[in-house]
């Protein structure tokens, strides 16, 4: 005849089996069931590019230097403005050689311009503005206006720098956004 586990047995054994799967649901249920939330944020400034000017005259001539305050590498260009009188005798000059026109009118500075260095100088004059004024004897009253901008360096896919004029910075929204300008 069979000998067949008594009460007691059984009742020991679904006990350690129910304790088993107890511990097991716990975990899975916990898998299934925990999720995270976070709220808030945190604001991030990539910077932007920002240039200042330094000009002097010396003998009816402009001396004019940029420097990059901003916080990125950028190129640089210039364009001088005058009366209608004086704008066909203005004359550029540099000693560096970094200094070259454009088609548009600027003047654009060669080099790459890193955070808190300079441009080398560009001379800005009006040709036989002195001589006019001392054969006429009179003192004509003129102002030749430096318009400056700067781009941030942009890098191609072949890894070469390049400067994209069409770029313009919105300081409000801490964006760039392009537009249909002009370029070297």
């Amino acid at each position: 005849m069979k000998k067949y586990p008594d009460k007691k047995t059984i009742a020991l054994a679904a006990a350690a089996f129910a304790l088993i799967v107890s511990l097991g649901i716990g975990s899975a249920m916990a898998y299934f069931t925990t999720y995270a939330t976070a709220n808030g944020g945190v604001q991030i400034n990539l910077g932007f590019t920002t240039t200042k000017p330094d000009e002097k005259v010396i003998d009816m001539t402009k001396h004019i230097q940029i420097t990059n305050t901003g916080d990125h590498e950028c190129y640089i260009r210039v364009k001088a403005l005058a009366g209608a009188e004086y704008q066909e005798k203005l004359t550029y000059s540099d000693q560096s050689g970094k200094w070259s026109p454009g088609a548009d009118g600027y003047y654009y500075y060669s080099d790459i311009v890193k955070p808190g260095k300079s441009t080398e100088e560009l001379l800005v004059g009006v040709k036989n503005i002195k001589d006019s004024m001392e054969s006429t004897n009179t003192q004509k009253d003129f102002n030749v206006v430096i318009i400056q901008e700067c781009t941030m360096v942009s890098y191609g896919e072949d890894g070469k720098p390049t400067a994209d004029w069409t770029k313009i910075a919105d300081t409000a929204t801490n964006t760039y956004t392009g537009d249909k300008g002009g370029g070297k």
